[in-house]
């Protein structure tokens, strides 16, 4: 498992002027099930390729929220 800094990951999704509902849609996962994974910290390695596409985060990026301590 991974553990998701939230809090970042929301700062970056706010960045792109977008929202948790659109970032679930465009990776394809039911929105409820991305709240859940999101809580749980249980996102899937394919659900965070895909985060890091959709919102064009740098390796620092991805490695700071989907790698915190």
């Amino acid at each position: 498992m991974f553990h998701v800094d939230v809090n970042k990951l929301n700062g970056k999704i706010a960045e792109r002027n977008t929202t948790k509902e659109a970032v679930a849609d465009a990776i394809g996962v039911n929105r409820s099930t991305f709240y859940r994974r999101l809580k749980s910290s249980t996102l899937t390695i394919r659900d965070i390729h895909k985060i890091c596409d959709v919102l064009r985060l740098s390796g620092a990026d991805a490695l700071e929220i989907f790698l915190a301590v």
